[in-house]
């Protein structure tokens, strides 16, 4: 039995990459300063899943300092060290396509901050159209915040709420209900064709339900994303008679290109849930992939310091129930796609380095080197699976 997984907690940085200056990062360290936080706030964070596997002297490499509260020094299980990103952006696409083999080396279009936040001419060709009453937002926003703020107004008037980010990305909500689920998505096909030009990576369909200044997102959520611009680890597994399980928005942020099985998942738990119903039943020679969005999504990009804390404590106390599913022969890596600091300056993600834990029946207990790219880790999975090798990256084990 050889299967491979990969469990990436969306923006879990260890510490800024030696470039971050040019980014406005330096400094930043997600995990390091939620540790500091919690050990001030007189709740210390107790990991010991992830530090037995070696988080903590992952960290130490990344940043040089040990999260507070860290105790854990030696003896780990796992094969721990950390990665930095060889591609231009600290976005979510160039995380994950490096990752499985390909770099992002052309700059990604993005949209100012500004107000409006997305040429007139783009707005108007898209609501000519789509026949959409008109936009509400149109700015850098955090999508949790923005349909609170304007949710009421998209309900009376119907407008549509378009916001943006620091990732090359154009988002699009609306009500389930009173605007309709088909609908957004169709708003969202038009847009994603008309971004094309502006070299944008991703127009993503936001539906979300409820009421009276109180909305929530629903897991109903699309990217329609730029396919890779090459062969990734998806493709090889796919392409060798693999199964490829995509879990969450792994399948979108590929352009479902090479993904063989798509599951969908509310939340961290719900989705955690379906990974062990996967570790379960996947077949030999599988690549599953499942990336736990709330910690960048609810708890990065809104600062929220002590949400980050608990998510992370609530995953950690889970993995045993994972590592009881394993088989012989299984490969496990946890990582991450880019940092997001909460306690950093706005609401964008940093540039930091990646944590890569390797554990599970095949993985050998050692430090690794500081990996320069992020494709060592999916160099290192495809060749445990046995496939053709990766254009980029040089596996660690």
């Amino acid at each position: 039995m050889s299967r491979a997984f990969i469990l990436l907690l969306d923006s879990f940085g260890l510490g800024a990459l030696p470039d971050a200056d040019k980014y406005g990062d330096a400094g930043a360290n997600t995990l390091g300063h939620i540790a500091k936080w919690a050990a001030d706030s007189g709740r210390p964070m107790y990991l010991p899943n992830l530090e037995t596997i070696g988080l903590g002297a992952a960290a130490h490499k990344a940043s040089g300092e040990w999260p507070a509260g860290f105790q854990k020094r030696e003896g780990f299980t796992g094969a721990w060290g950390v990665a930095r990103e060889q591609s231009t952006g600290k976005d979510t696409q160039s995380g994950h396509w490096e990752i499985a083999g390909v770099p992002v080396l052309f700059d990604w279009g993005y949209f100012p901050k500004t107000v409006p936040s997305f040429p007139q001419e783009l707005t108007d060709k898209l609501q000519e159209i789509t026949g959409v009453a008109g936009w509400l937002g149109n700015c850098h926003a955090s999508g949790t915040t923005i349909i609170n703020e304007l949710g009421d107004e998209h309900v009376k008037t119907g407008k549509v709420i378009i916001y943006t980010s620091a990732d090359s990305v154009m988002q699009i909500a609306a009500h389930e209900e009173h605007f309709g689920l088909e609908r957004l998505y169709q708003v969202c096909e038009a847009a994603y064709e008309l971004v094309k030009p502006y070299n944008i990576g991703r127009v993503i369909a936001r539906p979300f339900t409820g009421a009276d200044g109180n909305y929530k997102r629903t897991s109903n959520r699309h990217d329609y994303a730029v396919p890779p611009v090459a062969p990734t680890l998806l493709d090889h597994v796919k392409d060798a008679g693999g199964d490829v399980i995509a879990l969450g928005k792994i399948s979108d942020i590929f352009a479902g290109q090479g993904v063989t099985q798509l599951i969908k998942g509310a939340d961290n738990m719900a989705l955690f849930d379906r990974l062990l119903e996967v570790a379960d039943t996947a077949p030999e020679k599988s690549l599953s992939f499942v990336n736990f969005v709330d910690f960048d999504m609810h708890f990065g990009h809104r600062r929220d310091v002590a949400g980050y804390s608990n998510a992370l404590h609530e995953l950690d106390a889970r993995l045993p129930e994972f590592v009881a599913r394993l088989k012989e022969g299984d490969l496990v890596v946890i990582t991450a796609d880019h940092g997001c600091d909460p306690t950093w300056a706005g609401s964008d993600h940093t540039r930091e380095h990646i944590p890569v834990l390797f554990f599970g029946p095949a993985a050998q207990a050692k430090e690794l080197p500081v990996a320069d790219t992020f494709s060592d880790i999916g160099a290192t999975l495809a060749k445990h699976l046995g496939v053709k090798p990766l254009a980029n990256g040089t596996a660690l084990l």
